[in-house]
């Protein structure tokens, strides 16, 4: 199972870096029970597992020291007996004698060894899975990322024993270990953090009844890991261990394309814009991770900002005319910070349609910019609505290229000859386009048209 390979990846590297040599079983003992389990709160939770079988009268956060001990003597003696379901090893299909097989899939019953040292490593693997919103984890099969992983479950450790956190939940370290690696991979981590730091990122929650670790989005991990790894792809598997398992599978993650977006912000809006909005704007990408895997690898189409489709092919569009002041001071500020997130979000689609555009990125930079200046002077010099709804209504809404040429030769026939050059080379441009390419140009040439307005006003 994936869980014990990821195990093994983990050890061999935890070996070499530390100068031990621990055997699978040596590090589950020294290392992961003492960590995860031999403390009044749980790091992590193994259904039907011997650590979570209570006798009469036992809760978890009431254990004494031996009492846990034994505990981890049933898991060792299960496992010595030949015992390797879910209850035992962490991935593996549910028991069928126990009738708990309907959480499993894909069961086999052609006869398989499995070996002890495999089910510890499932352990030591489990522990290692990532967290990310809409249900899954991710296993990255990559020996830097897996031991840097390992370094933050001591930090969890520390916050679930922390005396004045008597209500922090316990049973999250798939979830904290993303967390871990947003916080661990950040330009600006300190080694001196505190909890206040991590309620600022958001990385923790506080309300009257609970303290908890945030579920992080795959889309903001992803752009942290790729500080470290810019340069590099590393295939992650992706699944759910629940009350059904689910598969979606193993995918590339080409970190380098989110250094690619981070290029093309800094070179459309400038460095200090690309410094001080980065979390903004890094928010904003990224489909469900369902829907990413579902498209093969993730890089930068998966990387998609959110709520951009709904753009595509019709005539809505952002609303970006600068906001009016009045004397309500309070009202002012709400109105300038949802400004700054129109803007944020104005930026960030631009940012990713340019990125997509397969051909002359770097000549297409300000070009739909100086065609949507050309569009309004076309539109100033009508009396009527008659050019605003021909530009409004099927040129920019046009779904494909004829509907789009279409409605431009409408516009030729009646543009001034100063700027019929630019329509010319825009049909030029369009007509040589492919079906997809054309789809980001028109969605960005739209959004270029409001921001115009926006300068104009």
């Amino acid at each position: 199972m994936i869980a014990a390979t990821i195990g093994k990846t983990f050890l061999k590297t935890f070996n070499e870096k530390t100068g031990k040599n621990y055997s699978a079983k040596e590090f589950f003992e020294m290392e992961y029970f003492e960590c995860f389990y031999n403390h009044p709160k749980y790091m992590q939770w193994v259904t039907n597992s011997p650590f979570v079988q209570m006798k009469a009268g036992q809760k978890p956060e009431l254990l004494k020291s031996n009492e846990r001990k034994e505990k981890l003597n049933d898991l060792h003696n299960k496992i010595d007996e030949g015992e390797c379901d879910a209850s035992i090893a962490i991935g593996f299909p549910a028991s069928e004698l126990k009738e708990f097989a309907t959480t499993s899939g894909l069961v086999t019953d052609i006869t398989s060894t499995t070996e002890k040292d495999d089910i510890y490593f499932s352990w030591i693997g489990g522990g290692l899975g990532v967290g990310v919103a809409g249900g899954y984890s991710i296993y990255f099969d990559e020996p830097e990322i897996l031991f840097d992983i390992y370094k933050g479950w001591h930090e969890y450790r520390n916050l679930l024993n922390d005396s004045s956190l008597h209500s922090m939940r316990g049973n999250q370290i798939n979830t904290w270990n993303g967390q871990w690696l947003s916080l661990y991979y950040n330009k600006y981590f300190r080694e001196d953090f505190d909890f206040t730091h991590l309620q600022n990122r958001n990385a923790i929650s506080v309300s009257e009844k609970l303290i908890e670790v945030n579920t992080i989005n795959w889309s903001d991990l992803f752009f942290e890991i790729s500080n470290k790894y810019s340069k590099k792809t590393v295939i992650g598997y992706v699944y759910s261990l629940g009350q059904t398992n689910k598969t979606l599978g193993f995918f590339p993650f080409y970190f380098e394309k989110a250094e690619t977006l981070k290029k093309y912000y800094t070179v459309l809006f400038g460095e200090q814009a690309a410094i001080s909005e980065a979390k903004d704007y890094q928010s904003l990408f990224g489909i469900h991770v369902k829907r990413a895997c579902e498209l093969g690898s993730i890089g930068l189409q998966a990387l998609e900002p959110k709520d951009l489709r709904k753009y595509f092919g019709n005539d809505s569009n952002l609303k970006l005319l600068k906001p009016k002041t009045g004397n309500d001071e309070e009202k002012n500020i709400k109105s300038l910070q949802k400004d700054y997130e129109n803007i944020i979000t104005y930026r960030t689609y631009k940012t990713w349609l340019l990125a997509m555009i397969t051909k002359n990125k770097e000549e297409s930079l300000e070009y739909t910019a100086e065609v949507a200046k050309a569009l309004h002077e076309y539109r100033d010099k009508a009396s009527k609505n008659d050019r605003k709804n021909l530009i409004d209504k099927e040129l920019l809404s046009a779904k494909s290229k004829k509907q789009f040429l279409d409605a431009l030769v409408a516009i030729v026939k009646e543009v001034e000859q100063d700027s019929l050059q630019v329509f010319k080379t825009l049909r030029d441009k369009v007509h040589l386009m492919s079906a997809e390419d054309f789809g980001y140009f028109v969605v960005l040439l739209k959004f270029d048209y409001a921001y115009a307005e926006r300068e104009r006003n």
